[in-house]
């Protein structure tokens, strides 16, 4: 009996520790998860925290009712927006619909004044006389002579002296003898003569760089041929194949001669970069698009300019100003449109043509020039060809030489203007020039003198 009242005892203490130790312990909830009991500290806690998360509620409710925001306008700069590719599509729509309806009312005034056969006319008046293209054959003479030149230099049977004699000479009748033939000869037509005088253009720029660059190679042979008389040590071997590079003299031949010649560049070199085939469907494609912008070019100025320039004429001649101003405005359009025309057909269309043909690697014929912001990151980007021409020959050795920036970038814009003035005149056969006092009008068609 006694160990039973003492166990009694001990198993009911026993019991009441268990239960206030399990107060104090995590209870297990319905849903598997621990709590704890809390203290009047954690409760305040627990309240605090309730009521943070109530007010962040209310912030986030507030925000999704709030329409306003610190922003800028698309338009305005500061927005950094630059997707403005529906606008320019609506643009684009605008200048089709435009021209679309000056198209239309053209036809409906003048009808289709498209003729084929008067374009043939104006390159062959006579289909028995070609003047231009026998003027074209002739410039073969001044190649030649710019090669021998060259292979004489090459040899030490002529001095430097005479050699640039030869060249001065040759250059200037390259430069004069197609314009004295363009004025004197009537039957050659304006786009025969554009042509012909285009042509000597070229060759002109061309001659010149293969007389600077092989130049340039005598030079660097010299300064070799002292430093290995000095160390009495050997040439290297070249990196490229024999078969494929070429080094001076050897250059001066008539394969590499023509090839430079018919080649789309201006500026000389020894060994042009060479794409290792011709891509066949890209010369189709190139073909096709010179053959249809070409006609594209000549319907545009039938039917748009032509009609267009005959009503401006009594205008001019009656000197009226408003009426001069709105024929120029109506020439603006087809002018810009035939002069984009003409761009991708000669800039893309035929010297990709060429260069595939000649398997030539540079096809750099032009920069993005529609993204100018100044007029001479214009005159720089357009016409690539003619842009190193003029850095290389022209403006570096001005440089050079003593001459400043200004002075430099001023001597290049007058010799493009001079031969855009030579050429323009001479296809117009129109020139003006003063005698002592008394300033004179050239017509060349009558060989008369007439006082302007």
């Amino acid at each position: 009996m006694n160990d039973r009242d003492d166990f009694r005892p001990v198993t009911r203490s026993r019991r009441r520790a268990t239960i206030t130790n399990a107060k104090t312990e995590t209870l297990k909830l319905r849903n598997g998860a621990t709590s704890e009991v809390k203290t009047p500290q954690k409760k305040q806690e627990s309240r605090n925290l309730q009521l943070k998360e109530d007010n962040k509620r209310k912030c986030d409710r507030y925000d999704q009712m709030s329409c306003h925001k610190m922003q800028e306008s698309l338009l305005s700069s500061a927005s950094s927006f630059k997707n403005y590719r529906g606008i320019l599509n609506w643009c684009v729509v605008m200048l089709v619909l435009s021209n679309a309806r000056l198209f239309l009312e053209n036809l409906l005034r003048y009808g289709i004044l498209v003729d084929p056969i008067e374009v043939v006319s104006l390159f062959l008046k006579d289909p028995y006389s070609w003047p231009a293209a026998c003027l074209v054959i002739v410039s073969n003479v001044f190649i030649l002579v710019a090669m021998y030149t060259e292979r004489k230099l090459a040899m030490g049977s002529i001095s430097e002296k005479v050699g640039l004699m030869i060249y001065i000479f040759n250059l200037t009748v390259i430069l004069w003898f197609p314009v004295m033939v363009v004025l004197k000869l009537p039957s050659i037509t304006p786009i025969g003569g554009a042509f012909a005088l285009g042509i000597y253009t070229i060759l002109f720029l061309k001659l010149y760089s293969y007389k600077d660059v092989n130049r340039w190679c005598r030079e660097r042979m010299q300064v070799k041929a002292r430093s290995l008389s000095r160390s009495l040590s050997c040439p290297s071997t070249p990196s490229m194949p024999s078969n494929m590079h070429v080094s001076y003299p050897g250059n001066l031949s008539l394969r590499d001669m023509y090839y430079f010649v018919f080649a789309p560049t201006l500026c000389y070199e020894l060994n042009f970069p060479r794409c290792e085939s011709i891509r066949m469907g890209f010369l189709l494609r190139r073909l096709f698009e010179m053959l249809l912008l070409t006609q594209l070019l000549v319907g545009l100025t039938q039917q748009w300019m032509v009609p267009v320039i005959r009503s401006s004429m009594k205008p001019l001649q009656e000197m009226d100003h408003t009426r001069m101003t709105e024929r120029l405005l109506r020439l603006a359009v087809p002018n810009h449109l035939l002069w984009l025309i003409f761009f991708y057909s000669f800039f893309h269309s035929s010297m990709n043509f060429v260069a595939e043909l000649l398997r030539f690697g540079d096809r750099e014929f032009y920069r993005d020039w529609w993204n100018s912001e100044t007029i001479t990151y214009f005159w720089q980007n357009w016409n690539i060809p003619v842009h190193k021409w003029c850095l290389r020959h022209f403006y570096k050795p001005l440089l050079r030489r003593g001459a400043g920036k200004l002075l430099s970038q001023s001597a290049v814009f007058l010799a493009s203007a001079f031969f855009h003035e030579v050429r323009c005149a001479s296809i117009t056969r129109r020139f003006k020039y003063s005698v002592g006092s008394r300033q004179m009008n050239v017509n060349s068609r009558g060989n008369k003198f007439q006082p302007v």
